[in-house]
């Protein structure tokens, strides 16, 4: 296809700076919820909104994308969130933030939030060549990993010293000017069906009991999705506790806590731009393998030892095994899964992977509370040692050479 790297780049801009500008509302809507109430409760409850819809509503969204143009959902979401944060503007500057508002606007981005991303990735296998996916991929998990995580909080604390107003007004012009990007787009923008489309069409739950029996089906799906909601559900964990880990028994400095949680990003970062490399090198196997190592290095070693470098290094391993993971899953799936259900197959591995994550950190709390920090940190560790036999048993050589026709495995 001649024009896969110019969507390629247009996709990738388009989620590197919504994600950014996303990053920064997840900055702002908190610190503003602290102004309107000081109940932790409440808070959290506007931090909570802002994810909320990915349980709630992805598996809908799903069945949006296999049935629209999946291009007009990328200015829809903007729209969304161009007229949230409009909102928002205006009730911060006339001192009406209040905390149901603020969980309204919150429900509203992250809803846009599940609507672009989801489409964005069942825009790629019709947008890019077949030998351009993997690099697609790699850059945009790239760009969301750092964008949303990392960079967008960063700026979000930069400009909100600057002002409320300054932070609001120049995530609404990003989203602004990002809208435009998808222009660029050339292609088909519509799933393709490989049956007529019947006189009365399926309704939506239908629809999406469908894309869950496709997903259950699948050996090969069904397996990484089930692994990928025990990694997930680790890093919910490790996010949860390492705070309060890192102060109270490694004593670490807010610098070298920062130092932590960089060492998670950069490993993110690095296992984007090696990735293609990798899988030439080594077999998309034993990439894939990494993240499992990762993983259960970054929960193991908290619990032998408290050294910073030592808790930075499995850090990294982690962040770098993700985007890995999160690359060549991506990959796999793009080529199995019909045009027509990439929407949906989407939508449900990201519930799997959003939804394990608030549930790891659920489960941290009580483990941590039970049975002491270490402790905890080592259950998760035994889960992902328990997720490596039905990864060795599924994902064989020759069930990802089927998938990928005589691509190395």
């Amino acid at each position: 296809m001649r024009y896969g790297t110019r969507n390629t780049v247009a996709l990738l801009v388009f989620t590197a700076v919504t994600n950014l500008a996303d990053g920064v509302t997840k900055i702002a809507l908190p610190l503003l919820a602290t102004r309107a109430s000081g109940s932790p409760a409440q808070v959290a409850a506007v931090s909570l909104s802002l994810s909320l819809p990915w349980l709630l509503a992805a598996l809908h969204v799903g069945v949006l994308v296999d049935r629209v143009d999946r291009r007009r959902l990328l200015w829809g979401a903007n729209g969304l969130r161009l007229l949230a944060l409009g909102i928002l503007f205006r009730a911060a500057a006339t001192d009406g933030a209040t905390v149901p508002a603020l969980c309204a606007v919150g429900t509203v981005l992250g809803l846009a939030e599940v609507v672009a991303l989801t489409a964005a990735s069942a825009l790629i296998p019709a947008l890019t060549p077949p030998q351009g996916r993997e690099r697609a991929n790699a850059w945009i998990a790239g760009a969301e990993t750092v964008c949303n995580e990392f960079c967008g909080p960063f700026v979000g604390g930069l400009l909100l010293a600057a002002g409320t107003a300054v932070a609001l007004g120049t995530t609404w012009v990003s989203y602004l000017a990002v809208s435009f990007v998808p222009l660029l787009l050339v292609g088909r923008f519509r799933a393709v069906r490989e049956t007529p489309v019947p006189d009365r069409p399926e309704s939506v739950n239908r629809q999406i009991a469908g894309g869950l029996r496709y997903l259950w089906r699948h050996l090969l799906l069904r397996t990484m999705a089930l692994i990928l909601t025990v990694l997930c559900a680790c890093w919910g964990a490790w996010l949860a506790l390492m705070p309060l880990f890192a102060t109270d028994v490694m004593g670490v400095s807010p610098q070298e806590y920062g130092a932590i949680l960089s060492a998670l990003g950069i490993g993110g970062l690095v296992g984007a731009l090696v990735v293609t490399r990798a899988n030439r090198l080594l077999g998309r196997r034993r990439v894939m393998f990494a993240d499992l190592v990762g993983t259960f290095v970054m929960m193991a070693v908290p619990a032998l030892t408290t050294s910073v470098w030592a808790v930075a290094a499995a850090a990294f391993a982690g962040g770098a095994g993700g985007t890995l993971w999160t690359v060549n899953s991506r990959t796999i799936g793009q080529h199995l899964v019909p045009d027509s259900m990439l929407g949906r197959y989407n939508a449900g591995s990201r519930l799997f992977s959003w939804g394990a994550m608030p549930l790891g950190a659920g489960l941290m709390g009580l483990l941590a509370e039970w049975c002491g920090m270490r402790a905890a940190f080592l259950v998760f560790a035994a889960s992902v040692a328990v997720a490596v036999l039905p990864f060795l048993r599924v994902l064989t050589p020759a069930a990802l050479a089927e998938a990928f026709g005589t691509e190395r495995a």
